[in-house]
């Protein structure tokens, strides 16, 4: 472990791609150090969203604090720039306490504004342009993000619209690409960062492995339950996890085809993931992650 620098709050960061074992090792180091965990994940924000977002259970937290989970519906529009609010209290809370905070997450956009000094763009909406862009279909919304930042596109959902159009909207706007319109300040923390991952065929089993238990432990009935309660709220249908079940759901997919697709999905995403976290030179990686070209 790093010594702490000058005044600057001591925070270790778990980070990597999905199903690569962060959160075990964050629960077994928070144990060691007496730590506790702030979660960076964009989707565990959510209340009811347990299978189809891997959820630690209140057994899996082996009694461990943990923050930033079950904190709004799914209906709500919860943002980065809100998480970075929440989440700064919490960590200054925690080492006030004399605990360490240990973030935890593979939402790399939460991890880098909380951690290392980013802001948000202050953009506002271009209805006029958003309207335009609503008629396009995902295909062409991507591949005008890509001619835009071939980089920023690479970390999103290709079916991500919402995204999509906003990060065109910030690039219109500002000029620069995403990366580039976050501006910069000097972090208030010493963060020591790790990195959690597994050679690539390994990663993708435990991908797939993964996926076989959320069906064994109800996924699909837990997907339908979430339709009944909060309707096609967007959080919900544009999830991984529970995107690819609406679409057996409704009869578009079969059973096979959703899993299938599904598995193919969260691949995809774990290689966002990983794209992502690779920029970072300050992340001591278990394995380091290959350049995924599949």
């Amino acid at each position: 472990m790093k010594a702490i620098l000058s005044n600057k709050i001591k925070v270790i960061a778990i980070v990597g791609a999905t199903a690569s074992g962060k959160t075990a090792y964050s629960i077994d180091l928070a144990k060691k150090i007496d730590g506790e965990i702030i979660s960076a994940d964009s989707r565990i924000v959510y209340k009811d969203l347990d299978i189809g977002t891997a959820k630690p259970t209140k057994e899996e937290m082996c009694g461990i604090p943990h923050y930033m989970i079950d904190i709004v519906e799914p209906t709500f529009d919860y943002s980065a720039g809100l998480y970075k609010q929440q989440a700064s209290e919490i960590i200054k809370n925690i080492s006030f306490r004399g605990k360490i905070p240990i973030v935890v997450g593979g939402t790399g956009l939460y991890t880098d504004i909380l951690l290392k000094g980013f802001d948000l763009p202050n953009i506002k909406p271009d209805k006029k342009m958003r309207a335009k862009l609503e008629k396009l279909s995902n295909e062409e919304l991507y591949e005008m993000l890509e001619n835009k930042d071939k980089f920023g596109a690479q970390t999103i959902d290709k079916n991500d619209r919402k995204k999509i159009i906003r990060s065109i909207e910030i690039i219109a706007q500002t000029g620069n690409t995403l990366a580039n319109s976050r501006g910069k300040s000097i972090s208030e923390y010493d963060v020591e960062w790790i990195g959690k991952n597994y050679p690539r065929e390994i990663l993708y089993q435990r991908i797939n492995n993964r996926i076989d238990i959320m069906l064994e432990q109800g996924l699909i009935e837990e997907t339908k339950e979430l339709l009944n309660k909060y309707g096609r709220a967007y959080n919900i249908i544009n999830t991984i996890g529970y995107r690819e079940i609406i679409q057996y759901l409704d009869g578009i997919l079969s059973m096979d085809e959703s899993i299938e697709l599904l598995k193919k999905n969260t691949r995809n995403y774990a290689k966002r993931q990983l794209t992502w976290f690779r920029k970072n030179a300050d992340i001591k990686w278990d394995v380091f992650p290959e350049k995924l070209n599949k």
